[in-house]
């Protein structure tokens, strides 16, 4: 009977990201039939009985959805400021979803949601490359100059971005403020936000307007589309094989 790590296991269930499952085996909130596990290494087949802070696992048909995150809502699955979450907009769905990666709280656009821990892993990982595509609107209007040094890599906190694509899209003198495109690959903590600060031209909004091939059109803030087999095959093979590093 073929056999496979528990963090693995649990991810695969839709519980969790496996980093996020390995945390909770060694934080003491896992146990296999009936005896706690808080070593990582474990390995447990199909007729293992697997639970997770008291709850037993099932195994749930993978979802992948496209959600159109507005501002104001975290990219998590409950929240201990009683704020809007990511979920609340899946109440009919049966199966326990999760953010693939997060937008930060005033930052709204496109985020994938799923049950599937490796689809999640796999676009999360560090080596894979998807493109991300923003929409910035910021205050003041940036130099030409300004513009190429993001697009060449700007250090933020002691390491330096890779290569971005960056463009112009409109700018307003008598307002001054600016609307910048800037597609990155990297997934850092306010990535976008803390770029465009380093340059002297703070975020006043920030849009994800697409993620890969994927775009927001036919779709408003809070609404949400399942991804069909096709586009979760090819997110799959554009993280493996799509795009390589640019820096």
């Amino acid at each position: 009977m073929e056999r496979e790590r528990l963090q693995k296991v649990i991810a695969n269930a839709g519980v969790a990201s496996r980093r996020k499952a390995e945390q909770m085996i060694q934080d003491g909130k896992v146990k296999v039939n009936g005896k706690l596990v808080t070593e990582l290494g474990v390995k447990v087949s199909d007729s293992d009985r697997v639970e997770v802070e008291g709850i037993e696992l099932t195994k749930e048909e993978k979802r992948y959805f496209l959600l159109y995150k507005p501002r104001g809502v975290v990219s998590a699955v409950t929240d201990d400021k009683g704020r809007s979450v990511v979920t609340d907009y899946f109440d009919d769905i049966p199966e326990r979803l999760y953010p693939v990666g997060r937008l930060d709280y005033e930052t709204s656009g496109l985020l994938l949601m799923t049950n599937d821990g490796e689809f999640a892993n796999l676009l999360m990982h560090p080596k894979y490359n998807v493109e991300k595509r923003y929409v910035a609107r910021v205050k003041g209007i940036p130099e030409k100059e300004k513009l190429q040094q993001l697009a060449r890599g700007i250090v933020i906190e002691g390491k330096k971005t890779a290569k971005a694509k960056v463009r112009q899209l409109s700018f307003d003198k008598a307002k001054q403020k600016a609307i910048i495109e800037i597609t990155i690959h990297e997934g850092r903590n306010r990535q976008v936000r803390k770029m465009f600060e380093a340059i002297g031209h703070p975020v006043q909004k920030l849009t994800r307007e697409a993620y890969g091939f994927l775009d927001l059109r036919h779709l408003n803030a809070g609404e949400s589309r399942e991804l069909s087999h096709h586009e979760v095959k090819q997110l799959k093979s554009l993280a493996k094989f799509g795009q390589k590093p640019q820096g």
